[in-house]
């Protein structure tokens, strides 16, 4: 499992580049600044995540048990409900998908906080 959430990490952390170059370059144009700015609330977000599920990997690897498992799937959920649906608000303009974004948010914080349950159960070494 640790190499699977370390992978998702760092594909996650490639598809967040490609996609703030993505509005940087081929969006700039085309949306308006308050939803090219939506756009790149999803990629910071979504960096910040590949970050954490590095973290999970590296957690999963050391540590036993399954907060740090469950924390990086819970930091992937997010990425795909917050990320996802502030990419899909931005390009589509549909309002009601961000709705859909606070549940991200929740996931995000909530794998966030599994990561430190691991770190605090963590035996000393």
């Amino acid at each position: 499992m640790d190499r699977i959430l370390f992978a998702a990490g760092a594909l996650s952390a490639a598809i967040s580049v490609g996609t703030g170059a993505f509005a940087a370059h081929g969006l700039k144009a085309r949306l308006t600044p308050e939803a090219l700015a939506v756009f790149e609330t999803g990629a910071r977000y979504q960096m910040y995540a590949a970050f954490g599920l590095l973290a999970a990997g590296w957690a999963a690897a050391r540590w036993t048990g399954a907060a740090a498992t469950w924390g990086g799937w819970l930091l992937l959920a997010g990425t795909v409900l917050f990320s996802g649906s502030l990419y899909a608000l931005a390009l589509s303009g549909v309002r009601w998908l961000g709705a859909i974004t606070p549940f991200g948010g929740l996931a995000f914080m909530a794998g966030w906080t599994l990561l430190a349950v691991a770190a605090l159960r963590a035996p000393a070494s």
